[in-house]
């Protein structure tokens, strides 16, 4: 690590995504593991790294320091109990008045805020000081209402205020080239917006050796995410129906045990039943990131098929694999998987011949072999986390006047 320029304070703010959380729980995923990633890349940089997120449990000491050297601050901010995100909105201006008092005797060099609520409660305490904000939205309320309509539990007011926090941001971090363009329809300035992904362990997410299977044995579809029908699970069935000799697992949701009152499995398994492959699809529950990586190592091909994706970290986990790709041609998998290189491309709606694609390439083993390398080569040379460090302290230094953010700094 460079000693040569000063360390930078940097102020992360996760209102509802915890860096110490458990994955698994209703608001508890992809968010909590880029947060907790990028924080200890920067810190393990020599930063002096304070993740800010709601105390949810009054028993959370108020500081907490990680292995890696960054503290994590429970803001008190409405009960301290688990609370759904879409129904956090009303203590968000709590919130933005702690970090006020806060920052106001502990000055952070920039702000890094991550999701909506967040970057109303980032900016709320930033502003009086000075203090630049960076924005990561994560997902955006415009997309999300497009596709649930109203389905949507956000509250009414997200899409004005995502805006009105990004105009008021010193720089927007977009996690791919899709989310770009929602940014600058909703009447963002695009000289802010830079486009940093999202990433993964490599030294996790591996080729298992040991995990692919015999010749013999039925050829094996995987499909992960969360138990949602945005992820397009039932889609994966009902091509399983005309792809004989394979399988599918779906990997996502509860623990096994819990999944029989889970009101998704219970429709994709009467699905299965109407497509007759019921005896060809298992539901696998909730599976640990630990165990995640031989599951993947032993996929035939890997099927990612929602019909809406913020960035989509399912893709490029199976690509670090070595797993080849079907996904649909949405949100960041339109960056993250290269069609005809890594994986292919299908678009969202059911008019595609999804059966046909996946027939295709189990028949083509060296195909399969060729794009599932690429994957892996891809992921190394941009999806690690510290590649992903890089990007958002480049962005940091754009903002901020300190020379160490402004360069990559080991």
């Amino acid at each position: 690590m460079s000693t040569s320029h000063p360390t930078a304070r940097v102020a992360m703010v996760s209102e509802h995504a915890s860096p110490l959380a458990e994955l698994g729980g209703p608001d508890a995923g992809g968010q909590n593991v880029y947060v907790a990633q990028l924080a200890g890349r920067l810190a393990r940089r020599g930063h002096e790294v304070v993740v800010y997120t709601r105390r949810d449990d009054p028993r959370l000491p108020e500081r907490v320091t990680t292995p890696e050297g960054v503290k994590v601050v429970h803001v008190p901010a409405g009960p301290a109990a688990p609370i759904p995100k879409d129904e956090l909105l009303p203590y968000i201006p709590e919130f933005g008045d702690w970090l006020a008092r806060e920052w106001a005797t502990e000055t952070p060099d920039v702000v890094h805020a991550h999701f909506w609520m967040s970057g109303m409660a980032a900016v709320a305490g930033a502003r009086a000081l000075g203090v630049p904000v960076v924005q990561t939205y994560h997902a955006l309320g415009t997309v999300k209402r497009r596709y649930q309509g109203s389905a949507d539990t956000s509250p009414p007011q997200r899409i004005a205020i995502e805006t009105a926090v990004g105009r008021e941001c010193a720089g927007i971090i977009a996690t791919c080239q899709d989310e770009v363009t929602e940014l600058v329809a909703m009447g963002l300035p695009r000289t802010r917006i830079s486009v940093v992904p999202c990433g993964v362990d490599p030294t996790l997410f591996a080729p298992v050796t040991g995990a692919r299977r015999p010749v013999s044995a039925p050829r094996r579809l995987l499909s992960v995410g969360r138990l949602v029908p945005r992820k397009g699970f039932d889609r994966a069935i009902r091509a399983l129906a005309e792809v004989p000799g394979a399988e599918l697992l779906v990997a996502g949701g509860p623990e096994p045990a819990l999944l029989g009152a889970e009101p998704e499995a219970e429709r994709l398994r009467a699905l299965a039943e109407e497509c007759g492959v019921a005896d060809r699809v298992t539901l696998l529950g909730g599976v640990s990131p630990a165990r995640m990586p031989r599951l993947m190592s032993g996929a035939d091909l890997a099927l990612s098929l929602p019909r809406y994706e913020p960035f989509g970290i399912v893709p490029v986990e199976a690509m670090a694999c070595c797993a080849p790709v079907v996904a649909t041609a949405v949100g960041g998998q339109l960056d993250t998987v290269v069609d005809d290189v890594t994986g292919v491309l299908v678009p969202p709606d059911d008019d595609h011949d999804l059966a046909a694609t996946v027939r295709g390439l189990l028949a083509d083993p060296a195909r399969l072999a060729r794009y599932g390398a690429a994957g892996r080569r891809r992921v190394l040379a941009r999806y690690t986390w510290d590649r992903v460090a890089d990007g958002v302290a480049r962005v940091y230094g754009a903002v901020s006047s300190v020379p160490s953010l402004s360069g990559v700094v080991r």
